[in-house]
């Protein structure tokens, strides 16, 4: 029972983590990682999973955000809008591949749905993204790459 309550709980931080809130997976993962009670394979793969559909949830969102644009309590101006549409058609689909990082990450698939970026290439460069990262994690919370 302790088993499913460390997997859904990192598979919900992770997730948390992707949305805009301020919530970090990676203390939790390697907090697992380094009590050897669990499969790794399993923990890289929620905690990728939970991360991705998090990112999912950013570009639903985003697909959604020009519906209330012009609504006096919208948090973004005109203005800002146009310049995360025109820094994503100049950099396109592979900025995706920065998901992974804090601050600028979780706008950016955000403004990937905005810009109606299809699922395909959304969720292939994402998964590679956000997973990459938490390999990198587990390889140097585990001695892999030292």
């Amino acid at each position: 029972m302790i088993e499913a309550g460390a997997y859904s709980g990192l598979f919900l931080a992770a997730l948390g983590a992707a949305t805009l809130l301020p919530l970090q997976s990676e203390a939790l993962l390697v907090a697992l990682l380094l009590s050897g009670q669990y499969s790794i394979v399993a923990l890289l793969g929620i905690a990728t999973a939970g991360n991705v559909l998090g990112s999912c949830l950013n570009a639903l969102l985003g697909r959604s955000l020009q519906h209330w644009q012009h609504k006096r309590w919208f948090p973004v101006s005109p203005q800002q809008l146009e310049q995360a549409r025109q820094r994503y058609q100049r950099y396109g689909r592979w900025s995706l591949l920065l998901s992974w990082l804090p601050i600028i990450g979780d706008p950016l698939t955000v403004i990937a749905g905005v810009m109606r970026e299809p699922w395909w290439s959304f969720l292939l460069l994402v998964l590679v993204a956000k997973g990459a990262r938490y390999l990198m994690l587990t390889g140097l919370t585990l001695g892999w790459m030292g």
